[in-house]
Parts: structure tokens; sequence; C-alpha cells
């Protein structure tokens, strides 16, 4: 404890409070000897030492002797007037009130080259009410933390979230995963958490990372059926559990929010710091913001935010040669329909013509895969081969040819008039389609 002389006490105008009093009170009677050292410690919730120091500052400067050194006197690191007007004046601004204190700490220092800590930039917002803590309230259901997977690449959690991240009173949709080994992100604005999204999101990623080993996702019905006959039944498999099945990668769906807390946490981040970046750097729309994504913002947050692995090394598998040829097919929509009687195929109001000839023998009945591919264009396969087929104006007067397969040799039968299999047949769109 340090005590400070009467001169600047008195000079300062400073003046002994109630609780001054009291303390003093107390020490005088331990001065005396009515009480002990350790009695007077108990009572003014200090050490036996610190009680030490106060008697001897009491015997030296009296009731004064009581009065910490320090106080009135201004700080040797206080901030001046004129920076705290400075810093006031740039967080009062219109794009700037919602800042948190460590975000307007950042910008301080970006913007104004006004460099002070976190907790002095979140006092001066408190006392210029540009700042109110949240209250916390603590979870109902305590949780086990889990610990992180060892190597990048074990296990990616994934997710989207949905946020007025424009600022323009419309919900965005954002799609992020998260390494749960080092904290490392990747994020992309799409149009929505369906399918074809999901799709292009992975179709990035293995390209430049390779196969994750596992995926943590929610119950979203872009990811799993929310059925209980879903678990083991093949034929209510979702499009992403059937494409990553085909991939070598694991899927897990999460019981609760908690369960995949980092990418949670990571969305109440990027809702609160994203947002505060797209309107400095005026990006209001999805392209953009996309680039300032990629080239700007993620590189930044993964510097800051990432985290050592525990081991070294990466379990991200590259895609073979045979998989990357692949990919459109498997990260495609995929639908089964049988060949009718007269060689087409009805799907979404639509009738396909199989052309007279194919690579393989199709036979009436057989049940073809439909791909409907990112790029827009659809795909016929039997097993492993594609047919070749061709999009008719409206459905076909229905016709009886002796006919029981279609092979790589063009069918004896001679087709009917105005049979599609008597115009020139292969369009531009069926012959990329084989």
């Amino acid at each position: 404890m340090v005590s400070i002389t009467a001169h600047h006490f008195f000079m300062t105008e400073g003046k002994l409070t109630d609780g001054d009093r009291e303390r003093f009170d107390i020490i005088r009677t331990c001065i005396d000897g009515d009480l002990t050292n350790a009695e007077a410690a108990a009572r003014l919730g200090l050490k036996v030492r610190q009680i030490q120091n106060l008697k001897r500052a009491v015997k030296k400067y009296g009731e004064i002797g009581i009065v910490h050194g320090n106080r009135s006197r201004e700080p040797h690191n206080a901030t001046d007037s004129q920076t705290i007007k400075t810093m006031v004046a740039f967080l009062k601004k219109k794009d700037h009130r919602d800042f948190g204190p460590t975000f307007a700490m950042e910008q301080l220092a970006k913007k104004k080259d006004v460099v002070r800590s976190r907790e002095c930039v979140r006092r001066i917002m408190v006392e210029h009410d540009l700042w109110r803590a949240k209250k916390r309230s603590g979870p109902s259901i305590h949780r086990e933390w889990r610990e992180r997977r060892a190597l990048r690449g074990e296990l990616v959690q994934f997710d989207g979230s949905y946020h007025d991240w424009f600022e323009n009173g419309g919900d965005e949709c954002l799609l992020a995963a998260i390494d749960d080994a080092d904290n490392s992100v990747r994020a992309v604005f799409e149009d929505n958490e369906g399918v074809h999204a999901v799709f292009r999101f992975w179709w990035a990623y293995f390209l430049v990372l390779g196969r994750p080993v596992a995926m943590y996702l929610d119950r979203f019905s872009t990811y799993r059926i929310n059925h209980k006959s879903a678990i083991d039944n093949e034929e209510l498999m979702t499009q992403f559990k059937r494409a990553m099945t085909e991939l070598g990668v694991e899927v897990i769906n999460a019981n609760s929010p908690e369960a995949k807390g980092r990418i949670e946490r990571l969305f109440g981040t990027l809702q609160d710091r994203l947002v505060k970046e797209l309107r400095l750097a005026d990006n209001r729309d999805r392209g953009t913001a996309n680039i300032f994504l990629k080239k700007i913002y993620l590189p930044d947050h993964n510097k800051r935010f990432k985290v050592k692995p525990r081991s070294e090394g990466d379990a991200h598998r590259p895609l073979t040669d045979e998989l990357r040829k692949r990919l459109p097919s498997i990260l495609s929509v995929q639908s089964k329909r049988n060949v009718n009687n007269d060689f087409t195929i009805r799907f979404k109001n639509t009738w396909l013509q199989l052309s007279a000839t194919q690579e393989t023998t199709v036979f009436k009945g057989d049940e073809v895969t439909i791909e409907e591919r990112l790029d827009g264009t659809l795909h016929l396969r039997l097993r492993d081969t594609f047919l070749a087929y061709t999009s008719l104006p409206e459905r076909p007067r229905p016709t009886r040819m002796k006919v029981t397969a279609l092979t790589r040799e063009k069918p004896r039968v001679v087709p009917p008039p105005g049979h599609p299999w008597r115009k020139p047949f292969l369009s531009k769109k069926s012959r990329h389609a084989r």
C-alpha cells in the first residue's frame, strides 16, 4: 500500500470518504492493540502485509495515511483529451455505431492511427454510451468440451447461415467450412443452402484441398432425410450423402447445435465482424463480396484465428485422376427412371427419346440414371455407359415397334412415319451428352 503526503492530498482537495474513515478506525484499533493484524486483514479483505504497511503510514501521516498514493493523480499512460475526442468522433459515425470494443480497437489503429488497448477502448465507449455489454446466460445443460482432431482434414464442420450480410434488408446465404484441427475457414456467398450450391462449394474445396476424412453437418434436408427410416434405407439417402459416399467421405449428422459448436461460433463471429468489414469496403452485392472474402477477409481471418494442430501433416486425400474425371457426374442431382416400350423416358414433364444406336445394350424397362449436372446439362447413364438421346417437343404417339433392345447396330425394323428415328437424330445437346 502506497501512502501520499499531506501536502499532495490537500493540494488536490482530497477528502476522506466514509470507507476511508472506517478503514482508519480499524487500523487505529489495530495499532492500539485491540485487534491483531490477522483480524484487521480479515475485516478489510487485505493481506497481513498490507495491514502492516497501513499501520506504518497511519503512524507517520495520521488519517490521510489510509489514502492510496495514486488517488487524484493522473496515470502516466492516460489517454489525452484530444485523442479521446478523435476516438469518440470516429465511433459516433453512422457506419461505426455498432462496433464492439475489439473491432473498434482494430479500426482505430487502421483508420486513425490511434493505438490503444481493448480495455481502454471499451472503457471510453462505455463512458460515452457507445457500447453496452450484453448479458450472458449460462447453458442450461453442461456439455463436455470435445478435444480437437489432431490432423487437418480429419474432420471439417460445414453449415450455411442466412443473414442480412449486405445490410439491404434481404437474407443472403453464406456457406462455410471450418477445419476442426486448426480453425482454418473457407466460405462463399451462394444462392441458398440447396444441393446445387452445396455441390459447387465442395467441388471447389476438393480441387484445392482434397477430400477430408469426415464432415460434420446438421440435419438440414440437403444433407439428410429427416425420417426415422432414412438411416439404413439406401433409397431415401440424399443426393449429398450419396455423392460423399462415392467420394469416400464420411458424413456425420449432429444432434444439436452445440455438437458442432465451432461452426456455430464462426457464424457468430462473421455476423459481427464480416458485416462491418463488408460495409466499410462498400461491398453490397454477392459478386464483389465473394472476391473480398477470398482475397482480403478470409486470409486475414485465418491468420488471426487459426490455431496450431496437435500433429503435423494433412489427412486430406487428393483426388485421383479417375475421381477428378468423374467429379461432374458424382456432384450432380441424380434421379432414376425406367425406359418405356418405345424407348422414351419421361423426366420432369419432358420426354427424352433414346437414339436408335447405343454404346451398350438397352432393354425396355431398364432403369436409367438421369444426371442433372451443375453446368445445366442433362446426362442419361445406364450402369457406367452414357446414352445418346434427344428431347422431344411433346409426348410422342404410342407406337408398336418389334425392337427388343437398342445396341451398337441400327434396328432392322422400320419405324413408322413421323417417328424421331426417321429424322436427323442427334442434336447438339445430345451429342454433348455422349
